[in-house]
């Protein structure tokens, strides 16, 4: 009963709940993400807000940028640090700025990310992730 009450900062098991919370984040996005670059892509007109006056198509391109391509390179776990910086700015405009009419039922989604994402920005990668591979190679390269 004593154990439940206690913090434990096991590593090897800490580098793991990262791998399966950083990839299970990263579909999640995925599923948001997807649909803007099919859209970027189709022939069809852009209809995308515009919060900070940039162009809808613009706009759209950072939203695929940051949602598709940042979260692709979180699964892979390659530059995490720096691919969270521009999904922690899409969630921050989503949730400060474009669902702010809406209430927090609408922003909740958004700042769940954002905690998410700065998590990931503070932590980094951890062990299973090509940042640590690439680091630990070039590390022992230099022996």
């Amino acid at each position: 009963m004593k154990n439940t009450y206690t913090t434990s900062l096991n590593l090897p098991k800490l580098d793991f709940i990262l791998l399966i919370f950083r990839i299970g984040v990263s579909i999640l996005m995925l599923f948001h993400g997807v649909p803007k670059l099919i859209s970027l892509f189709s022939s069809e007109e852009i209809q995308f807000a515009d919060p900070l006056g940039v162009g809808q198509t613009m706009t759209l391109a950072v939203a695929v940028l940051a949602e598709f391509v940042c979260s692709i390179m979180l699964i892979l776990g390659i530059g995490t640090r720096i691919a969270t910086i521009p999904l922690i700015v899409t969630m921050a405009v989503a949730a400060i700025i474009v669902h702010a009419p809406d209430g927090l039922a609408k922003q909740e989604l958004p700042f769940m990310y954002l905690l998410s994402y700065v998590l990931l920005f503070y932590t980094g990668a951890g062990k299973f992730s090509l940042d640590h591979y690439f680091l630990y190679k070039a590390e022992n390269k230099d022996k």
